[in-house]
C-alpha cells in the first residue's frame, strides 16, 4: 500500500513541460511571462535620456510659455471669462508642448517593450469577476504566499541596490559644489539639470541590470508554474487525437463508406476475375482515361462474394483465373492500373469478353 501511495505521488508530479496547447491556454487566459522591471528601467532610461537630448527644446517652450503668461495683463481682460479661457488653455498647451516629448517616449518605450516580451495579447479574462477574491482566507494566502515574499525581497533588493550606486554616484560630483556658487543662474540651472539626467540614466542602467535577471527569472517562474502531469499530458493528447475506441468507430466507419463506394462501382466494370471462393477483383478499360485496364473494386472472401453477386445482377461478366485473380488482388491497389507483367493476361480475358458480349 505504502509503494502504491508514493506511485500516486510520482504520477501527480509535475515533470513535463508544458505542451503547444497548454501554452495556447494560458496564454489566453493572460497568464504571460513579463519584467515589469524591464518595462521600467528602459522607460526610465528613455525619458532621461529623452531630457538630455530635448533639453533646449523644453526650456525654450518653458521660458516663452512663461514670459507670455506674465506678459498678460489686466487691463487686457485677463481676469474676464474669455482671458481666464485664454490663458489656462495657453498655460496648458505649453506645458503640454514642453512634456510632449519625454511623455511620447515614455508611451512608445513601454507598449514596444511589452510587445517584444508578449507580443500581441487581448484577452478580458484576468478582468472576470472571481468569488474566491472575496474570500479572506484567499487573500492571506495571495499576501503570504512564496511567491508574494519573493516579490517583497526583490523590491527591497532593488531599492537599496539603485539607491545606494545613485547616492555614491552623487558622492563621486561632490567636489564640483563649491564651483556652483560662482556660477551663474543659467549655468547652474544647467550643471543641476545635467547631473540630474546623469544620476538619472545611471540609475536606469543599474535598474536594466536588475530587470534582465528578472525577465529571466520570471521566464523560469512561468515555465515552473506551466509544467504538467505525465497524466495531463496523455489526458491532453487522448483529448486532441481522440480515446482509441472513437478512432476504431471512426476508421470503421470509413471502411464502411470506402466499401459502398467500391461496390457501386462493380456495375461499370467490364470483367470481373475471380478465384472461385476466395478473391474478386473487377477491371475497367477506358482508353481515354489510361493507357490499361485500372481497377475499380477488389475483395476476398464475403467481400469477394457481394462483388460476384453485384457483377451477375448487373450482367458483368466474370470470369473465374484463380492465378490471375491473386495475382491482380496483391498487386494493385482501387484506382490503379494492373501491373505491365499481367497486361498479357488481361488482354487475354478481355479478348474473351468482348467477344462474349458481341455474340449475345
Amino acid at each position: 500500500m505504502e509503494d502504491f501511495f508514493n506511485l500516486q505521488l510520482f504520477a501527480d508530479e509535475k515533470t513535463e513541460k508544458a505542451t503547444p496547447k497548454k501554452r495556447r491556454d494560458v496564454r489566453e487566459k493572460g497568464n504571460i511571462p513579463q519584467s515589469r522591471e524591464l518595462n521600467s528601467a528602459l522607460v526610465l532610461i528613455g525619458c532621461f535620456a529623452t531630457l538630455y537630448i530635448c533639453a533646449a527644446f523644453i526650456t525654450d517652450t518653458l521660458r516663452d510659455n512663461a514670459i507670455h503668461l506674465l506678459s498678460m495683463k489686466a487691463e487686457d481682460g485677463l481676469f474676464s471669462s474669455d482671458g481666464m479661457h485664454n490663458l489656462i488653455t495657453f498655460s496648458a498647451a505649453g506645458y503640454l508642448k514642453a512634456l510632449a516629448p519625454v511623455a511620447g517616449t515614455a508611451l512608445c518605450l513601454g507598449l514596444l517593450t511589452s510587445y517584444l516580451q508578449v507580443g500581441f495579447v487581448f484577452t478580458t479574462k484576468p478582468l472576470e469577476p472571481k468569488l474566491s477574491r472575496l474570500n479572506p482566507a484567499e487573500g492571506f494566502k495571495r499576501i503570504f504566499s512564496r511567491r508574494s515574499l519573493a516579490q517583497f525581497v526583490k523590491s527591497l533588493l532593488k531599492i537599496s541596490i539603485v539607491g545606494y550606486l545613485t547616492y555614491r554616484f552623487l558622492i563621486s560630483r561632490y567636489p564640483e559644489l563649491p564651483r556652483m556658487l560662482d556660477m551663474g543662474l543659467e549655468e547652474l540651472v544647467k550643471t543641476i539639470g545635467v547631473t540630474v539626467v546623469q544620476s538619472g540614466i545611471y540609475a536606469g542602467a543599474v535598474l536594466l541590470a536588475l530587470a534582465l535577471l528578472d525577465y529571466y527569472y520570471q521566464r523560469y517562474e512561468y515555465e515552473k508554474s506551466i509544467m504538467m502531469t505525465k497524466h495531463e499530458v496523455k489526458e491532453e493528447y487522448k483529448l486532441m487525437e481522440g480515446s482509441p475506441q472513437i478512432k476504431s468507430k471512426v476508421r470503421e466507419r470509413q471502411r464502411q463508406m470506402s466499401m459502398r463506394r467500391m461496390m457501386t462501382e462493380v456495375p461499370r466494370a467490364d470483367v470481373v476475375i475471380t478465384n472461385p471462393t476466395h478473391f474478386a477483383v473487377a477491371l475497367k478499360y477506358e482508353p481515354d482515361r489510361a493507357k490499361a485496364p485500372y481497377v475499380v473494386a477488389k475483395g476476398r472472401d464475403l467481400i469477394a462474394l457481394r462483388i460476384k453477386e453485384i457483377a451477375k445482377e448487373s450482367g458483368v461478366q466474370t470470369v473465374e483465373n484463380p492465378t490471375l485473380a491473386r495475382g491482380l488482388y496483391e498487386a494493385s491497389e482501387i484506382g490503379d492500373m494492373i501491373p505491365p507483367d499481367l497486361y498479357q493476361a488481361v488482354a487475354e480475358v478481355l479478348a474473351l469478353v468482348y467477344s462474349i458480349n458481341k455474340n449475345t
